[in-house]
């Protein structure tokens, strides 16, 4: 903190030689003078001294016949002198500023986290049909709104956080682990329900009711949209008739067993690529919408593939610009025709498979079987895959109201 006040208000350093620098030295502390970094080099001394109590040595230098000569100028005024003599980089100085400032002020990234079903493309273009996106001003951003948006626009997301971090408008959303059957308000009323329908063929294997009143057992075989669990649970008077009914939403574990086919086409013949290792390298500016050429990569290889990074300016770590830097690179390569060996086609065949059976897995599918049948006709290879499988069932309807005799006679 000294060393700044000392920068700020300027001082020198000076060469002090004479018949008693002692004594000079000594008077200083008489007249409340401060001096530092004081160094003895024999025929002379050397030290700092602020720049207000260098105007009152003058009379100390008579009285002690000494002699004072300033060796160093140092701290901001002497910096200001030099600074108006040079007029365009003290503008170039206060426009960068003004640039910085301004710049401050916009939104020139938006960076999600959390999302899983909604994709970060679906998103980014729901915010920009409302007007959020890259370039706009802090200031019009409303942040309760923009989570508010995003929870209703997407039932998944549970929970939503909007904030800024430099110039980068940060969104964080915690989604559902489990997509939302029906609506918000729709879980039934006393005069409306929901039934458990089939939402495709097969034959039930196992059937747990919690609400609603099972109308088919394990065994039976259901085509899509039969009812399952009805939404309305007939509640009985003292003479085993039909008093009146209780409606609900329908909550049951049902798994169907069914079947289905899948059918994949492999080519015989594929291109083999060999790079030659030769290489062209190019760079770009993109500064909003225009671009500009740093170093041109040539003309393009007529086989070769192009790599292209873009990294966005920063600075101080999350002050992000609207600046581009793009770097492209081209490789050269022949390509040459190519037959599969049959360990090659069965290794994607069951990689194939493996991914698709990944894929039902985490829809809930269990006890999956196949029946695999390979085929090949033309050059091409044909992979057809008979699956068994079981899964959960949850297709919802709206209960059809039931009008008892009591109800009619009133």
């Amino acid at each position: 903190m000294l060393q700044l006040i000392r920068f700020l208000k300027g001082y020198v350093r000076i060469r002090l030689s004479g018949y008693s620098p002692e004594r000079f030295i000594n008077l200083c502390g008489n007249h409340n003078i401060l001096l530092w970094d004081i160094q003895n080099h024999g025929s002379f001394y050397t030290m700092s001294v602020s720049l207000k109590a260098f105007w009152q040595l003058k009379k100390i230098t008579r009285k002690t016949g000494t002699r004072v000569v300033i060796t160093k100028r140092c701290g901001l005024p002497f910096l200001m002198v030099k600074v108006q003599k040079r007029k365009i980089f003290l503008a170039g100085i206060v426009l960068s500023l003004l640039f910085w400032i301004l710049m401050s002020g916009y939104v020139w990234n938006i960076r999600v986290t959390g999302n899983h079903y909604v994709t970060e493309e679906v998103l980014m273009d729901f915010l920009s049909e409302n007007n959020i996106k890259t370039g706009m001003k802090k200031k019009q951003l409303a942040m309760e709104d923009v989570e508010k948006k995003i929870r209703n626009e997407f039932p998944v997301v549970t929970w939503t956080s909007a904030r800024m971090d430099g110039t980068s408008l940060v969104i964080q959303i915690r989604e559902n682990e489990k997509l939302p059957e029906i609506k918000e308000g729709e879980e039934g009323t006393p005069d409306e329900g929901y039934d458990l329908v089939a939402d495709r063929d097969g034959t039930i294997v196992g059937m747990i009711t919690r609400s609603g009143n099972p109308v088919v057992k394990e065994g039976d075989m259901v085509q899509k949209g039969d009812i399952l669990v009805e939404g309305c649970v007939p509640i009985m008077n003292e003479n085993g008739e039909v008093r009146r009914y209780e409606y609900c939403r329908a909550d049951a574990d049902v798994r169907l067993s069914f079947s289905f086919d899948r059918e994949w086409k492999f080519p015989e013949k594929y291109e083999y690529r060999t790079y030659t290792g030769r290489e062209k390298k190019g760079l770009w500016m993109l500064v909003g919408k225009r671009d500009f050429h740093l170093g041109l990569p040539g003309k393009a290889y007529r086989e070769g593939d192009c790599i292209m990074e873009t990294e966005q300016m920063r600075l101080f770590g999350n002050f992000l610009i609207p600046f581009y830097l793009i770097s492209e690179k081209n490789r050269e390569y022949v390509t040459e025709e190519r037959i599969y060996e049959q360990a090659e086609i069965r290794k994607q065949m069951e990689h194939k498979i493996q991914k698709f059976v990944e894929t039902l897995e985490e829809k809930g599918v269990q006890n999956i079987k196949k029946d695999v049948t390979i085929k090949k006709y033309k050059g091409i290879y044909a992979l057809i895959v008979e699956f068994e499988v079981t899964a959960p069932c949850s297709g919802l309807q709206k209960t059809e109201i039931r009008m008892t005799g009591e109800v009619q006679g009133e």
